[in-house]
């Protein structure tokens, strides 16, 4: 009969360490997550007003592009 009662505890051990095992992921998660001081919000930069410009406009890499593609 002691091998059925040492079984048991030994079940109860796989049961008890698989359940620490499935949690302590998110007990690393808080720790990680938890101490963390919030940030300040920095204010948002005004991005330069650039024109907008509407259909075909030739940039450098459409330039670039011409060069390399041209056959004449």
């Amino acid at each position: 009969m002691t091998d059925i009662d040492s079984t048991a505890t030994g079940d109860e051990q796989l049961r008890a360490r698989r359940a620490f095992l499935k949690v302590a992921p998110l007990g690393a998660l808080a720790l990680v997550a938890g101490p963390a001081p919030a940030a300040a919000a920095a204010p948002p930069v005004a991005a330069p007003a650039q024109p907008a410009q509407r259909g075909y406009h030739e940039t450098e890499h459409i330039r670039r592009y011409y060069q390399t593609a041209a056959y004449w």
